[in-house]
């Protein structure tokens, strides 16, 4: 038996499921929490934001707190693993198609925007010095951490929870979803669809799976459900590295399993913007995904969904991080599905441009009996 908890946060849908019922308010409680201080330190909409106080540094060296750090650091490691694919300094281009505020506030049909080709200034342009705790953003350079945040918080929490509580945990963020402590038996069976919609209903349209996990992330990122209208022109969330403007895909939904909630949303994200390439290069690092054309074709990676695959952990850890060495840890010691020993990887491959880009996202709320659905 689980308890389930069904509330909205960060803009998104939030889903919590534990292993046991007695202890959902307690857990609730503590995600509110959480979710309060990220939304505080990372939020693009928020003028008060730790994040949004990083446009007026220009170019200097400024102290941040632990947490923004460590998101900043998320976002930072997630550019270099995607080639740039999935890029922080994309926050210019994405005001710029009038995603400027929280996304339910986003009118339809509004003013007319130019659409002008301008490339996003490029991750490498951000300094963070973990041991002063100092970031240098230059002039001009807007942040949005959306590709990495949610995903990130929900690893987070799920880790935060499942310690505190000794009971497995599900957080969903959009459709980010982290698992954390003892899963169900069966491990946590999750639903992944196209079309968003109640989390207990099949969806009417678009294909869906069922899969089910043990330890770690999934995550789906997909063009069609952040989707506005600007004068006669579609837009949607996903950023083209090359042009600062909504991604060409053939893709309208990709969902990566990986050791972490984060690195598997920074790879569906990836493979949205890396376009026809993105099958092999998802196969390259030997992470199980499901890519959707826009057609409605389903195509898979080796290791989705059978357990007797090897899929990859997720993307190699940073020079002097420890993580890959710990038992169980986040990056190099945890296979996407089932619990089997995998190889780590050490190299991201792929094809990508230097200076990326991305929003990521999943989708909406997944449960043990439910969905990660196309992207919010």
């Amino acid at each position: 038996m689980t308890g389930a908890a069904d509330w909205r946060a960060l803009g998104t849908s939030v889903r919590l499921v534990t292993t046991d019922p007695a202890l959902l308010d307690s857990c609730n409680l503590l995600l509110a929490r959480h979710l309060a201080e990220v939304d505080a330190t990372c939020s693009r909409f928020r003028q008060d934001s730790e994040l949004a106080a990083l446009d007026g540094t220009d170019g200097r060296p400024v102290k941040v707190s632990p947490l923004l750090a460590e998101a900043l650091a998320v976002a930072l490691r997630a550019a270099e693993a995607t080639d740039g694919a999935v890029d922080p300094t994309v926050g210019s281009a994405m005001n710029a198609l009038g995603y400027d505020r929280d996304f339910q506030l986003i009118q339809e049909d509004g003013r007319p925007v130019r659409l002008t080709v301008r490339p996003v200034p490029g991750w490498r342009l951000v300094t963070l010095d973990r041991t002063t705790g100092t970031v240098t953003v230059p002039a001009g350079v807007r942040l949005d951490l959306g590709a990495t945040a949610k995903a990130w918080a929900a690893d987070r929490a799920a880790t935060m929870l499942a310690e505190a509580a000794g009971c497995g945990v599900l957080v969903s963020l959009g459709g980010d979803t982290a698992v954390a402590g003892r899963p169900p038996h069966g491990g946590w069976r999750i639903r992944v669809q196209d079309a968003t919609g109640p989390v207990d209903e099949i969806p009417a349209r678009g294909s869906s799976d069922m899969v089910s996990i043990r330890g770690g992330g999934l995550a789906t990122s997909g063009t069609t459900a952040r989707r506005w209208r600007r004068g006669a022109q579609e837009l949607h969330h996903i950023i083209d590295p090359y042009t600062g403007l909504p991604a060409q895909t053939p893709w309208r939904t990709v969902t990566v399993a990986a050791a972490t909630c984060v690195d598997a949303n920074a790879a569906s994200t990836a493979a949205l913007v890396k376009g026809a390439g993105a099958e092999r290069w998802l196969t390259r690092l030997a992470l199980p995904a499901r890519l959707v054309a826009n057609d409605g074709t389903v195509l898979t990676t080796p290791g989705w969904p059978s357990p007797t695959s090897e899929p990859g952990p997720g993307f190699p850890a940073p020079a002097g991080d420890d993580r890959s060495a710990r038992p169980g840890g986040d990056l190099s010691a945890r296979p996407a599905f089932e619990d089997e020993a995998v190889r780590p990887i050490r190299g991201s491959g792929g094809g990508a441009p230097r200076n990326g880009s991305g929003r990521g996202g999943g989708g909406e709320t997944p449960s043990t009996s439910a969905t990660t659905r196309a992207a919010a």
